[in-house]
C-alpha cells in the first residue's frame, strides 16, 4: 500500500520500479560506485576549501502548464540545494545558450563549455494517467561528453519537492563520493515571546527549512529534542507540569510519552545508534551521572557515578563509546567511556570549558560547544582529543548537529542586544571548512536543532 509520504521510485535507496533497461543500468552503476574513477568529473571534498564547481541545472521539460509548473520547482530546488552545499555553482539560466534539452538526446555540449558549466542536470516531469508525478532526470559530465547518472522517479504530486532533494543528493554523491544530505530533516526548538516568559515548541521542518510545522502547542516548555534513528520518533526534555521529563513523541501518530517518572531530574536524552536504548542524565540527591535505559524494558543502568555533573551524552556510530561533559576535574571537560562506563578517560584540554559534545556519524570526528573568555565557539576534535579546529565564533553559539553525511553542522546562534543581554536566536549550518556559513531560515527563534538521518 503507498502512502502520501513515500516516493516510489527508480534508482535510490528505496522502491525500484521498472524503466528501460538502459536507465536502470545506468542507475546500478551510480549506486554502487564509491568515488568517481580518476579522469573524471569530481569534486575531492576532503582536501579543504575547494572552488565550486560550475554546473547548469535546466528547467525540467514538460507538456502541460501544470507539468511545466513542477519541472520550474523541481529544478529551483535542485540548484538552490547545490550552491548552498559551497560545492556547486549554479550557472545563471540567463547564460544559457541551450534552453531545452530534450530527455532522450545528447546535449549540444559546445553551448554547455562555452559558458563554462562542467556538469548539466536535466530532466522531464510528466502526469500520468492515474495521476502520479513520474520524473526522469540526467546528470552529464559536459566537457566529457558523457552521462554520469540517470534516474525515473513516479511519485503522489505532493512529494515533488522530495523528488528534487533526492535528485540533489544523487548528483552530490556522483560527483564527490559521498552521500549527500539534502533528503533529510531538522527538528528544532522553536522559541517566541519575550525573555521571560519564552514559549518553546518542538518543530521540524525539511534541511531547507521548507514544509515546516509545529509539533507541540507550547504549554509546555521543551528543550534537546533528539531523532531516534528510524525518524518516526523524536526523544526531548519537556518541563511537563514545571518538573522536568524524558518525553518521546511519535511524529506519524502525534503521541508523546513519557519514558519513566524517576526519582529525580532527567535530561539531554539521545538514542543509541540501533534505536534500542536513550542515555540521558539523571539528577538525584544533588549528583547528575549518565544512565542507559533499555526502551524495551525500561530497565536503568547507571553509566558513571561520582560527585561531579556528568551530562550530554552521545555514542558512537558503533555504538560502543560514548562521549560526555563533566566538571569531575574542577571545569567543564569532555570524555570518553565505553558504552558500559568503563575506561573513563578525558579527551579536551584547550582553554575555558566544553560542553555538548556530539558523535558525527562518520565516528572519525566529535563536535563541541567551547566557552572561553565570554565568547562561545563551535569546534571539532578527534576522539582521541587530537586535531581541535574552531569552525565559529560569537556571542552564544552553542548545539553543533551533524549532517547524516558527516560533512556539515547546524547549530545556534543567539545575537546580543545592545544592553549586553540574549537577543534574536537562529539557525546556522557550517562546513567543516569553517568557510561555507548560512543562516537556516525558520519562522520564529530557533534553538537545538537536530539534523535527522536521510529519510528512508
Amino acid at each position: 500500500m503507498r502512502v502520501p509520504g513515500q516516493v516510489w521510485l527508480s534508482g535510490s535507496r528505496r522502491f525500484w520500479q521498472a524503466v528501460p533497461a538502459g536507465v536502470l543500468l545506468a542507475v546500478a552503476w551510480v549506486l554502487l560506485a564509491g568515488r568517481p574513477a580518476l579522469g573524471e568529473l569530481s569534486i575531492d571534498i576532503t582536501r579543504g576549501v575547494v572552488e565550486p564547481l560550475p554546473v547548469a541545472v535546466v528547467e525540467f521539460a514538460g507538456t502541460q502548464a501544470n507539468e511545466r509548473e513542477y519541472g520550474r520547482d523541481v529544478a529551483r530546488v535542485i540548484a538552490a540545494n547545490l550552491e548552498r552545499s559551497g560545492l556547486f555553482q549554479p550557472v545563471n539560466p540567463a547564460a544559457f545558450i541551450q534552453r531545452e534539452v530534450p530527455l532522450d538526446a545528447t546535449p549540444r555540449f559546445g553551448d554547455w563549455r562555452v559558458i563554462n558549466a562542467q556538469a548539466l542536470v536535466h530532466g522531464r516531469v510528466m502526469l500520468q494517467a492515474d495521476g502520479r508525478l513520474q520524473a526522469d532526470f540526467r546528470l552529464w559530465d559536459v566537457f566529457a561528453e558523457r552521462q554520469m547518472a540517470g534516474f525515473t522517479f513516479v511519485t503522489d504530486p505532493r512529494n515533488w519537492r522530495r523528488v528534487a532533494h533526492i535528485i540533489s543528493d544523487a548528483v552530490y554523491k556522483r560527483i564527490t563520493g559521498e552521500d549527500g544530505y539534502f533528503d533529510t530533516r531538522i527538528v528544532y526548538v522553536a522559541e517566541s515571546g519575550p525573555r521571560d516568559n519564552r514559549v518553546k515548541r518542538l518543530a521540524i521542518m525539511d534541511q531547507d527549512g521548507e514544509n515546516h510545522r509545529f509539533l507541540t502547542d507550547g504549554s509546555d516548555l521543551v528543550l534537546t529534542p533528539r531523532f531516534s534513528p528510524t525518524l518516526q520518533e523524536i526523544t526531548y526534555l519537556s518541563f511537563h507540569r514545571g518538573r522536568p521529563q524524558v518525553f518521546i513523541y511519535n511524529i506519524d501518530t502525534g503521541r508523546q510519552e513519557s519514558i519513566g517518572d524517576f526519582d529525580g531530574l532527567s535530561f539531554a536524552p539521545r538514542f543509541s545508534p540501533d534505536g534500542t536504548r536513550l542515555v540521558m542524565s539523571l539528577s538525584r540527591e544533588g549528583n547528575s551521572d549518565i544512565y542507559a535505559m533499555d526502551l524495551r524494558t525500561r530497565q536503568l543502568r547507571r553509566l558513571t557515578a561520582g560527585t561531579g555533573i556528568d551530562t550530554s551524552p552521545s555514542y558512537a556510530p558503533d555504538g560502543r563509546q560514548i562521549v560526555f561533559n563533566s566538571d569531575r576535574g574542577g571545569s567543564q571537560q569532555i570524555y570518553l567511556m565505553d558504552a558500559d562506563g568503563g575506561n573513563v578517560r578525558r579527551i579536551s584540554f584547550g582553554q575555558g570549558r566544553y560542553a555538548t559534545p556530539v558523535w558525527s556519524p562518520r565516528g572519525d570526528l566529535i563536535a563541541f560547544t567551547r566557552m572561553h573568555q565570554g565568547r562561545f565557539f563551535i569546534g571539532v576534535m578527534r576522539p582521541d582529543g587530537s586535531g581541535e579546529r574552531l569552525l565559529a565564533e560569537g556571542f552564544r553559539v552553542e548545539g553543533p548537529t551533524w549532517a547524516p553525511n558527516g560533512r556539515v553542522l547546524m547549530y545556534f546562534d543567539e545575537e546580543p542586544t545592545r544592553a549586553g543581554g540574549s537577543g534574536r536566536s537562529r539557525l546556522v549550518s557550517i562546513d567543516l571548512t569553517g568557510r561555507n556559513k548560512r543562516e537556516v531560515p525558520t519562522p520564529t527563534d530557533a534553538s537545538d536543532p537536530a539534523w535527522s538521518p536521510l529519510i528512508p
